[in-house]
């Protein structure tokens, strides 16, 4: 008898955090689940492309981050401690007991937090382009300018054509890009520039124990790969490096195949581990 593939419909719903409740889109499914966390300047939509290229019975929720998409209305603080806090109340009201976070960028500093805490269920973490776990040449004066990144349309389009990406994005991609960086409220637009990329975790990270993957674009210019190998990789002892050729930080959105390619096989591996294969 042939067996038949059921694709799940991910479905949206809200998650009662501290002070009110995410936004997110969840998929029932095979494990263990992929936990998504988007960038500054992103929502729960940054995902959707790799999402639709891993497979159709995979579970994940992707959700926006307190401040962010249809998280707006979400009071502070928006630390990486509050954002990690976050993530594990939607673990736990998810129910997973076999999951792999993966963040990109800022959500990459948040993947680093939870993780150092050892959570029950955590199999693996992927980094896409992610923050190192402290500040690398930070200066007040890039801090100010990085804060009116996203001030306007044509600050946003400056911003993904000269620093976020190395290649066109689609018309689509584009505005998606422009509506989910102007979207946030601006207490939580002006926490990541002015205090979180500062925040230093480089004692704690070195506590994560499952495996780590990081995905480095060759392009990057915001987190390149030879800052992640001088400042991140010798921090945390079960992270290796894949660098992915041509590609800039928005590597979700300009190499979605690559990067859904990345994480199903690395999933795959974990299961096996998990199922003792």
């Amino acid at each position: 008898m042939n067996s038949v593939t059921t694709t799940k419909t991910p479905i949206g719903r809200y998650f009662d955090v501290t002070g009110g409740r995410v936004y997110g889109h969840v998929r029932e499914g095979d494990g263990p689940a992929l936990v998504f966390l988007h960038y500054w300047g992103g929502s729960h939509r940054t995902w959707r492309p790799v999402i639709e290229r891993l497979g159709p019975t995979q579970a994940f929720v992707s959700y926006d981050h307190r401040g962010w998409g249809e998280s707006t209305g979400v009071p502070g603080p928006y630390g990486i401690e509050q954002l990690a806090d976050d993530t594990e109340r939607v673990i736990e009201e998810l129910g997973y007991d076999a999951y792999v976070v993966v963040g990109h960028s800022m959500g990459g500093k948040v993947a680093q937090v939870l993780a150092s805490r050892r959570p029950a269920g955590l199999k693996g973490v992927v980094l896409v382009a992610p923050a190192p776990p402290a500040p690398v040449g930070v200066t007040r004066e890039f801090q100010e300018a990085l804060a009116h990144a996203y001030d306007s349309d044509e600050a946003i389009d400056r911003s993904i054509d000269l620093v976020l990406t190395s290649g066109e994005l689609s018309a689509e991609t584009r505005r998606q890009v422009r509506e989910d960086s102007s979207r946030a409220g601006e207490a939580a637009r002006m926490a990541w520039p002015r205090e979180a990329l500062v925040e230093d975790f480089a004692d704690r990270v070195g506590a994560i124990d499952v495996p780590v993957l990081v995905l480095a674009g060759s392009e990057d210019k915001v987190d390149p790969p030879h800052v992640l190998r001088d400042h991140l990789l010798p921090l945390i002892p079960t992270a290796t490096l894949t660098e992915l050729e041509g590609t800039g930080h928005l590597s979700p959105l300009e190499v979605p195949d690559r990067i859904a390619s990345h994480i199903g096989a690395f999933a795959a591996r974990l299961q096996d581990v998990v199922a003792g294969r």
